[in-house]
């Protein structure tokens, strides 16, 4: 049985509950449980909605790439977005949430700090930044990113698998 998958998707919003699908359906054939193939799924949505909303898409053959890789007792999802030289801002804001819910014990204390800031902040405000938090916390996984020669962002996630 095949132990990873690829996806590379066009960047629009229409592609991500198809990939989501196809990913669903690819986990599910690893037997993995429901809950666990339900926070893979939402981990999968959030990263290429990230990749979406912040990759450099100038060029028309750029794509989002989602790997997935399943291991004995672990799943790494990687999303991959080319930046450009504007993206130093968006980098370091990641960086910083990346280091900043790892500074806390148990991601839960990170999910309800942000939740207490996003309760804060006017309705019309678009940016909740809960999105990775989320995925740390609810999908009980550990985040990660680096930048490529080719300027290919890649934000990966390993999650441990439970109910195998």
């Amino acid at each position: 049985m095949k132990r990873s998958i690829e996806f590379n998707l066009k960047p629009n919003w229409d592609e991500i509950e198809k990939i989501r699908n196809e990913s669903i359906g690819f986990l599910q054939s690893h037997e993995l449980s429901d809950d666990t193939i339900h926070s893979l799924s939402m981990i999968i949505s959030e990263l290429i909605e990230n990749g979406i909303k912040y990759g450099n898409f100038k060029m028309i053959e750029k794509s989002v790439v989602v790997i997935i890789n399943i291991e004995r007792n672990t799943v790494t999802i990687e999303v991959l977005n080319p930046v450009d030289d504007n993206a130093f801002n968006h980098l370091s804001r990641l960086d910083k949430t990346i280091q900043w819910i790892r500074g806390y014990q148990d991601p839960f204390e990170a999910y309800i700090e942000r939740i207490k800031e996003v309760s804060k902040k006017p309705l019309n405000d678009k940016e909740s930044g809960i999105g990775l938090v989320r995925i740390a916390y609810e999908g009980k996984a550990l985040l990660d990113f680096f930048v490529a020669d080719n300027n290919m962002l890649n934000v990966s996630v390993v999650s441990n698998i439970e109910g195998k």
